[in-house]
């Protein structure tokens, strides 16, 4: 069973930090591209970076520069650190792998002005 697990969501203050954590189980994670989507109210999902199997890495423009993903193929987890948050950062964060689709349940990051 394919699993996805998300943490290290929660409420900050403008150009605060999080730590995002996903945990996975059910499928070869270092062979698999992975990534971090986010969803605000009324906003559709978008693919806010992503890592390949070879640990190459993407980043939409507006997070250039303050989040950083990474990936422990050991511990079967990936990351998103998450630096100088903007208000306009908060959104639910959901970890998926880019291939299939799968995705957790996701992790609320809530950033205040």
């Amino acid at each position: 069973e394919v699993q996805l697990e998300e943490s290290g969501g929660g409420s900050v203050q403008a150009g605060g930090s999080l730590r995002l954590s996903c945990v996975t189980s059910g499928f070869s994670f270092d062979d698999s591209d992975m990534g971090w989507y986010r969803q605000a109210p009324g906003n559709e999902c978008e693919l806010v970076s992503s890592i390949r199997s070879d640990g190459s890495t993407s980043y939409i423009d507006s997070v250039k520069g303050r989040f950083t993903i990474s990936r422990d193929n050991a511990k079967n987890t990936l990351y998103l650190q998450l630096d100088s948050l903007k208000s306009e950062d908060t959104a639910m964060y959901y970890c998926t792998e880019t291939g299939t689709g799968y995705r957790g349940q996701g992790t609320q990051v809530t950033v205040s002005s």
